[in-house]
């Protein structure tokens, strides 16, 4: 081979590398930008009423029996939960929503070398997941309710595939006293209010009164800018009784600032779609008021702008 043949062999070579390496950086920008903007939608917070910092009893006792903490994690992707027993048995789960077989997954593991996996969906407001305890041989189904601030997890396993089911435990996660969390921070507090406040917006599309319930608070009012004021009482019958039916129903440019135990969320909501058949659409800017309770943050007030003037085509 020529000096001049092995000298262009090796420039190509570089050339080749280089663009070898743009492309990675292309695509791992392109990555990191899907991976941005992927978790947004409202179905990745479907199982948000679990995070916080929890003391766990067993459920009807007053005696606690381990510490728990679950935090979001990787962009708000993941759940990670750090599970502490009394009697020194320590477990974590990371618990992710799979958009491409529209499941919810969860990896637990101890410090004994136990190992479980466990899929579902939410049903009627309870996260549903369940597996097969491949140690035991037994199937598992696990329940997580939501409970005026609280959590309530309980499980069932089978031994015949199924047919009969008996209890495994029956847990409450109960919020820890946030004057005795000082690892808890204002940017803690600003994440579930957004996700809280996000997860309303998505239970009035879908007119889920049960969600929308447990979320607001018993005297929560609404004003509007013509004036017109709604309670509680008001906004379940109405999504009870399904006259309205959103085709969108989504916020923009989500603010949220925090003042000890109060919160305020400003949005731009875009709401679409028809109310006893006739089309309606319009965009209004809000602000939304939460107030942190023994119980959790609920949403106590809320004051909307009459709708915003329509952009020219």
């Amino acid at each position: 081979m020529s000096r001049l043949a092995s000298t262009r062999l090796k420039a190509a070579a570089v050339t080749l590398g280089l663009l070898c390496a743009a492309s990675s950086i292309l695509d791992g920008r392109a990555f990191a930008a899907g991976h941005r903007t992927s978790c947004a939608t409202p179905e990745y917070r479907e199982f948000d009423f679990w995070v916080g910092d929890w003391d766990v009893f067993e459920t009807g006792s007053p005696k606690k029996v381990a510490d728990a903490r679950v935090d979001r994690i990787l962009d708000g992707c993941v759940l990670h939960e750090d599970y502490r027993d009394a009697d020194g048995h320590r477990g974590q789960s990371f618990t992710n929503y799979d958009a491409a077989r529209r499941v919810w997954h969860q990896s637990w593991v101890t410090n004994r070398g136990e190992s479980l996996e466990i899929e579902g969906n939410v049903e009627r407001g309870d996260m549903v997941l369940g597996g097969k305890d491949r140690a035991a041989g037994t199937l598992l189904r696990g329940v997580w309710k939501p409970v005026n601030g609280a959590v309530r997890e309980t499980a069932v396993t089978s031994s015949d595939g199924g047919k009969t089911w008996k209890p495994w435990f029956d847990i409450v996660f109960r919020r820890k006293p946030h004057e005795a969390d000082p690892a808890r921070t204002v940017a803690d507090d600003r994440g579930l209010v957004a996700a809280l406040d996000t997860e309303y917006q998505a239970a009035v599309k879908t007119n889920d009164a049960s969600t929308m319930d447990r979320i607001l608070s018993d005297d929560f009012v609404l004003v509007t800018g013509s004036g017109k004021i709604y309670t509680k009482p008001d906004l379940l019958a109405e999504a009870r009784n399904g006259h309205v039916h959103y085709d969108h129903q989504e916020d923009t440019e989500q603010t949220v600032r925090i003042w000890a135990n109060t919160a305020v969320v400003t949005a731009r909501l875009t709401e679409i779609g028809t109310e006893d058949g006739k089309p309606f659409e319009y965009k209004v800017w809000f602000s939304d008021t939460y107030v942190r309770t023994p119980s959790g943050w609920r949403y106590v007030f809320g004051q909307a702008s009459l709708p915003l003037p329509k952009s020219p085509p």
